[in-house]
């Protein structure tokens, strides 16, 4: 990966802004090679996303410049920031439970060099055995956790002691058919991915592709979010959709969502490697 610097910034917006987060990378050696921006005109609120080289950059620690850039910039403009290097691999815990064909797509995914995906799997936990064989192959440890309404709390305070020993940054929850506790989101603000169907809330219940074949719908799609504590009403990262049809059976339709899904997931999985996505209240600002 390339050794460069991205730094994350919201705020609210003021004249002056740019010209000084630039001044600020150029004057110690920081050559940016991209810069993008947005103001919500609404909330008057700015948002920036810079990168920059730094192999002649005079601090080479993300900490320092985190911590530089608040004095000299940050402070003055309330900025809400941060700054992270490419090069740093991200730890990413899969979450799955039955369903297979998020989780293949995650592992080849992975192991392609063609995705230019920095990360590492430290391990992949199920409330179900099921996938274990196709998990472990890949040298990924497997840990089958079941639960229960009544061990729920149980559970989740072992999940999360393995996350927090592996270091873990992010979690991707690759139809992981168990709803997070409120005290278990909290753990990890926006760093929590789930993907689901959009037929949500028009089709809400364990049959969604029934009731939209049964509707004669025309298009289905899938939505990458995070999580937060009212279900499927995270901030949105990415969604698509595709075209189905009359001739469409109820399995055609479901081999069609999960292909889509596959696809959105993992560029929503992409953009949260990159450092690509801003979120603000319930809403996310994702440059791309």
């Amino acid at each position: 990966m390339e050794n460069h610097a991205v730094l994350l910034v919201q705020c609210p917006d003021k004249e002056g802004i740019v010209v000084e987060i630039t001044k600020f990378i150029s004057e110690r050696g920081g050559n940016i090679i991209s810069l993008d921006q947005h103001v919500d005109h609404d909330s008057r609120r700015f948002f920036l996303r810079a990168q920059w080289e730094l192999d002649n950059f005079e601090i080479q620690e993300e900490e320092r410049i985190s911590t530089l850039f608040g004095q000299r910039v940050g402070q003055r403009f309330e900025m809400d920031y941060k700054v992270r290097f490419t090069n740093r691999k991200l730890r990413m815990a899969v979450f799955v439970t039955k369903a297979s064909h998020c989780l293949y797509d995650i592992l080849y995914r992975n192991r392609s060099r063609t995705e230019n995906w920095n990360v590492e799997i430290p391990f992949v936990i199920s409330n179900h055995d099921t996938l274990r064989d196709d998990v472990e192959p890949f040298g990924i440890p497997y840990h089958h956790i079941p639960i229960t309404k009544e061990t729920k709390p149980e559970v989740e305070a072992k999940q999360l002691a393995l996350l927090k020993e592996h270091d873990v940054d992010f979690i991707v929850l690759a139809r992981y058919m168990q709803v997070l506790t409120d005290d278990f989101i909290k753990e990890f603000p926006h760093r929590i991915i789930n993907i689901h169907h959009s037929f949500l809330p028009a089709f809400i219940g364990p049959k969604p592709y029934h009731h939209a074949h049964k509707r004669g719908v025309k298009m289905i799609g899938a939505t990458t979010h995070y999580v937060n504590a009212d279900l499927d009403a995270g901030p949105i990262i990415a969604q698509d959709v595709m075209h189905v049809s009359h001739r469409d059976s109820v399995k055609e339709m479901m081999r069609k969502g999960r292909d889509i899904e596959k696809l959105v997931l993992s560029e929503g999985i992409r953009l949260h490697l990159q450092h690509k996505i801003l979120v603000h209240n319930n809403k996310t600002v994702v440059f791309d």
